[in-house]
């Protein structure tokens, strides 16, 4: 009988590979009992990489050897060993997959291609994590200004950043829009978005608003002394979207804005790695819920909010926090911003930006659970103050003083109307306790 070719077999132990050749895919699955997972595995590796549901001629073990991904671990939870209770249905799984990276190279597209690709369909399957050697990441710059950058452009060096993102979300002429601009940066916003909603539009146009936006930035620095960045916008159809971004640039904008998921992570790298555009991109997260909201389906957020942009680029990510609207599980929420903000090879860190209905009393709670290397987003907790939105920002940045200080937002409220109105107009919103 001649001698196994383990190498070339769909299958190895962790500690059999080398992991700087491999990406690693983590899998939750679950299938009924009584399924073969120890011949499904093999098959996810054989299907992702070399062939298909039938032997073909042209996959050699010498093919394998270099290009067949591997299966390294099958791990049920809970560990059944002797028997499986006859009352369980349905088995779960970890499933760990590596990838061999001559396969797909220092890219994204290919990669998720490799790693979820058609196995998305696969029935109950998620990716929960992908692990990326040194030698994967090296290929590519990530975010070129990051957290160091951001804080350097605005002269920032400590406390959280204060963006708004510009409401109403669309249908404004440039004339309204510039002058909810300038009230939200003489209150003290640090960035300033377009909505994801609001692109090139026929009644607002890219053009018109960096002009007049960023005349506004100007003047509002001459009274201050605190400059604003104006994350415009340019998300469009290729190659429009890069026309959006160099005319922008041209007028004088300092910032960018890309909704990554819908325009592609290969957008949002070319825009990044331009060395023509030179300023700062914000990423939008629009479209993540149909990723990762799924319990058995997709990737999971940190993946796709967390460390894919980061990796493509992004400066700032906005992701949803879970103490406004968003229906967000803490746990989760802390992991994506770990991805955008822990290291990561040479990657600069990426700023988190958590939003959905923040208001100025849930600054400390969002403080307290990423600390200072954050931006705070808010849009209607800004522009709906009752004293209007130049009330409203200021409210947010008494109350990132406030916490900065250790100092309860009720005792800095008797020194801050804006803040006390704040504190008074929106004491629970969204019922979820006063988070």
């Amino acid at each position: 009988m001649p001698k196994m070719d383990v190498e070339s077999l769909p299958i190895a132990l962790p500690d059999g590979i080398d992991y700087e050749d491999y990406v690693i895919g983590t899998f939750a699955v679950s299938f009924p009992n009584g399924f073969p997972v120890a011949k499904m595995a093999p098959a996810l590796a054989i299907e992702q990489s070399t062939g298909t549901w039938v032997p073909v001629p042209g996959e050699t073990p010498e093919v394998r050897r270099k290009h067949v991904a591997k299966v390294i671990g099958v791990y049920e939870i809970p560990d059944y060993e002797w028997s499986v209770p006859t009352s369980v249905t349905d088995r779960q799984y970890l499933i760990q997959l590596a990838f061999p990276v001559v396969n797909f190279g220092p890219q994204i597209p290919m990669m998720l291609t490799t790693v979820i690709g058609n196995i998305s369909m696969a029935g109950r399957l998620k990716l929960v994590d992908v692990r990326f050697p040194k030698q994967y990441v090296d290929g590519f710059q990530g975010p070129r200004f990051g957290v160091p950058g951001i804080r350097k452009a605005l002269g920032v060096p400590k406390r959280p950043l204060l963006n708004n993102m510009i409401k109403p979300c669309t249908g404004y002429p440039p004339e309204l829009g510039v002058k909810l601009f300038k009230a939200a940066a003489l209150g003290g916003c640090d960035i300033i978005k377009d909505d994801e909603l609001l692109a090139n539009a026929c009644f607002c146009d890219i053009e018109s608003r960096v002009k007049l936006y960023m005349q506004a930035e100007k003047e509002v620095f001459e009274e201050t002394g605190e400059h604003t960045l104006y994350t415009v916008n340019v998300t469009d159809e290729i190659p429009k979207v890069f026309e959006n971004a160099h005319r922008a640039v041209e007028l004088g904008a300092n910032a960018l804005m890309i909704n990554y998921l819908v325009a592609g992570f290969p957008v949002l790298r070319a825009l990044a790695e331009d060395k023509s555009l030179n300023v700062p991109i914000l990423a939008h997260m629009d479209l993540a819920g149909a990723l990762y909201e799924s319990e058995w389906h997709g990737m999971s957020s940190h993946i796709v909010l967390g460390k894919l942009p980061r990796l493509a680029g992004a400066d700032i990510i906005v992701f949803p926090a879970p103490y406004g609207k968003a229906p967000v599980i803490p746990d989760k929420f802390v992991s994506v911003a770990r991805n955008l903000s822990f290291p990561l090879y040479n990657l600069r860190p990426t700023f988190p930006m958590p939003s959905g209905g923040i208001t100025p009393a849930m600054v400390p709670s969002v403080m307290k659970d990423l600390g200072p290397d954050i931006v705070i987003g808010s849009g209607g907790g800004i522009h709906a103050h009752p004293q209007g939105p130049v009330a409203g920002a200021k409210a947010f940045r008494q109350a990132i003083d406030a916490t900065m200080s250790g100092r309860p937002l009720e005792d800095a409220a008797k020194e801050h109307p804006e803040l006390k109105a704040a504190l008074e107009t929106w004491v629970d919103p969204f019922g979820k306790g006063g988070m």
